[in-house]
């Protein structure tokens, strides 16, 4: 089925949904970025945090019940949720919600995706939606839910699948489908160690991109049923969807279209440090695939009321300058060069300072003739003055983390200061 890009069903089924955003996981392929908060809660795109895009999606779609269920780490999410995300009327039946893990149904905590929604099955089946909308609170995209809801609807599924095709070898972190020309799903492969590759594309494969629709009485049921099994491991792509094709269910794979903003469709797993990197990066292109300047999709996040950015001093060796580069507001350029990297809010860098090819995270200081290439600095750094990162992958290993592409992690622990209340 082809999806027109222009057909919206905001008044069909959007307002009958109810979005649960998985929040709880730590992302421990993000290092010591996660450390003291959840995935979500990571910066992004210099003035946004991850989870400000599902959310974003939601509300842009038309969903207006939305519910983000946390554990790891969740003070700084939480912080932010209450913050900057407090705006829809409950008189209205709109609301954002917090759902703490609770012990609801025993004393263990969440065990998987599947058992999240599990130990919060009577507070879902309170709203009485006709569907649920799962989603992760970890990737950074742009997507209409409305368009899948949609999608879902007219097939008759039970259970839909949203996915997006990958360079194959790429595949082996996710599930890998395998679909019909009807797009129903004939097989699933939970993270592959040789993936299925498209039939009329050996060199791509169709992944999961953590998104799913359910219909709420077949959700409730599998529910139910996978947390009786002992040998479950309560995963929406380990049990729940392969249980669904065991039995012949109606799962189906929506294809995930540009059907918002220009360009193509744009989806990233930021789960690594080398991909949080280079998803930032690709933020300062001329024309990044994510057009975070697009008025009729705007990505609404908090921020801290900041002066604008300002880059003082003019003279040889000690002129504050930017190339290539996005700065946010309240930071200071003071007799430095930033080359081609992001600057979240309030950072500081000083005089004869170099930055180049860096993503610098929320109130970090980068001191005096410090030099900083092909990193990722965390909130709160300070780095000392004349002190060189990125330019000595020996000396880096020894007090950083450093990726297999090199990029370079830094944090306050590493640099044995103490952290900031927030971040």
């Amino acid at each position: 089925m082809q999806i027109n890009p222009s057909q919206r069903f905001i008044s069909l089924v959007t307002k009958d949904t109810l979005a649960l955003i998985l929040a709880g996981g730590r992302g421990s392929r993000l290092g010591d970025l996660t450390n003291q908060r959840a995935k979500p809660a990571v910066p992004f795109g210099g003035k946004f945090r991850i989870i400000d895009f599902p959310l974003s999606n939601c509300v842009n779609s038309g969903i207006r019940r939305v519910a983000i269920l946390t554990q790891y780490k969740a003070h700084s999410l939480i912080r932010h949720l209450q913050q900057g995300w407090g705006f829809l009327r409950g008189e209205f039946g709109e609301f954002i919600e917090v759902w703490p893990a609770q012990q609801r149904v025993g004393e263990m905590w969440y065990r998987g995706t599947a058992d999240a929604l599990y130990h919060n099955l009577d507070i879902i089946k309170a709203h009485n939606p006709r569907f649920v909308l799962v989603l992760g609170g970890d990737h950074v995209y742009k997507m209409d839910y409305g368009t899948m809801l949609g999608f879902h609807a007219q097939h008759q599924a039970d259970v839909t699948v949203g996915c997006i095709t990958v360079p194959r070898m790429e595949a082996t972190p996710f599930g890998v489908m395998g679909v019909d020309e009807d797009a129903r799903i004939g097989f699933f492969q939970e993270k592959p160690a040789d993936p299925a590759s498209l039939p009329n594309d050996p060199e791509r494969a169709l992944v999961s991109m953590g998104i799913y629709v359910f219909n709420t009485d077949y959700l409730v049921a599998m529910l139910e049923e996978d947390a009786a099994r002992a040998e479950s491991k309560h995963d929406f792509g380990k049990d729940i969807v392969p249980r669904a094709l065991e039995r012949g269910h109606a799962a189906y794979a929506y294809p995930f279209q540009n059907t918002v903003g220009r360009g193509r469709a744009y989806w990233r797993d930021v789960g690594t440090i080398d991909a949080y990197w280079a998803a930032n990066m690709e933020l300062i292109g001329v024309t990044p695939e994510l057009d975070l300047y697009d008025d009729s999709w705007p990505i609404w996040t908090y921020q801290e009321q900041a002066p604008p950015a300002k880059f003082v001093l003019d003279e040889d060796g000690r002129r504050g300058t930017a190339t290539n580069s996005m700065v946010a507001g309240g930071c200071i350029v003071s007799g430095a060069t930033v080359q081609h990297s992001l600057l979240f809010s309030n950072v500081v860098v000083e005089e004869k300072a170099l930055v180049r090819d860096s993503v610098v995270l929320p109130r970090a200081r980068i001191g005096t003739g410090a030099r900083v290439c092909k990193a990722v600095i965390e909130s709160g750094c300070v780095i000392p003055p004349q002190m060189s990162i990125g330019e000595d992958e020996a000396e880096d290993r020894r007090r950083f983390e450093v990726t297999d592409k090199g990029v370079v992690l830094v944090t306050p622990e590493m640099l044995h200061q103490e952290l900031p209340y927030v971040l």
